[in-house]
């Protein structure tokens, strides 16, 4: 019989994690959020890195699908809707551009914005036949039309009303529009390689996004989700926004990241 092998260090740690009780287990994940702030409070300095860093996340995301679409000519486990969703939001954002006062932001959101819509055209077009349309079951108006409503009634004062609308519809439709990809993947009862890929860059991304809003409301000690002549409330509202984008995508991350220390890929959604 052949010598057993040993488990890794990183195993032995993963299986004495999962043991412990789910009061400790939820306490250790706030500790270590916490360690993550504390270390980006003290070596990043202004809210530009952030942004920069959340969007090389999300750019990484957008090479995964490139090389899946060019190189494996399939766009299997894709979802269309996610993807339109995107595009619409990122337009949103580009017509608000001027808002943010940098081209750096308007230039990154117009190359996220062409390579969306290059990936559109794949998957309606060039590899069709390898898109399941019947797990993409979302309708698109089931969620653009109650996130243009809500930011008809809460949106920042800026420039004119309808430029603050159309920048809260930016940010509501953000928050939402991963959903219908962790649908597809929960459908079709497995996770893709570089689905996955796709999926776990952008949670990165929005940790970083939400990172930098708890930084801020914790150095201002709260006056950040109540600045003056913002609107009523369009601080908390986008905040909350935020945070229910990263609670979208935490649980397939955290799962991800799990299969990915033991030496697997996540096949599946946790149920």
């Amino acid at each position: 019989m052949g010598e057993k092998r040993e488990n890794s260090p990183v195993i032995v740690l993963l299986e004495r994690l999962r043991k412990l009780p789910m009061k400790v287990k939820i306490f250790l994940g706030a500790l270590l959020a916490l360690c993550v702030l504390v270390t980006f409070k003290l070596t990043i300095n202004h809210f530009f890195y952030f942004f920069i860093a959340s969007e090389m996340a999300h750019a990484a995301g957008i090479l995964v699908l490139a090389y899946k679409l060019f190189a494996l000519k399939s766009c299997s486990g894709l979802s269309l809707i996610t993807q339109e969703l995107t595009a619409i939001y990122l337009a949103a954002r580009l017509i608000c551009g001027n808002l943010r006062g940098d081209n750096i932001h308007t230039l990154l959101d117009l190359i996220s914005f062409l390579s969306t819509l290059l990936v559109i055209w794949m998957i309606r077009f060039k590899l069709k036949s390898s898109y399941i349309k019947e797990l993409d079951n979302e309708r698109l108006y089931f969620l653009v039309v109650p996130v243009a409503i809500l930011a008809l009634l809460i949106h920042p004062y800026i420039t004119n009303r309808i430029t603050g609308i159309i920048w809260a519809f930016s940010m509501y439709l953000e928050s939402i529009s991963v959903f219908p990809q962790l649908r597809f993947m929960q459908n079709a009862k497995m996770i893709e390689t570089f689905t996955g890929y796709y999926v776990f860059a952008l949670g990165v991304s929005r940790f970083i996004a939400l990172a930098h809003w708890i930084i801020e409301i914790y150095i201002t000690r709260g006056a950040f989700l109540f600045l003056a002549a913002s609107g009523y409330f369009w601080w908390l509202a986008a905040f909350l926004a935020e945070m229910v984008q990263s609670f979208i995508l935490a649980d397939f991350c955290y799962y991800y990241m799990k299969s990915f220390m033991q030496g697997q890929l996540l096949r599946k959604m946790p149920v």
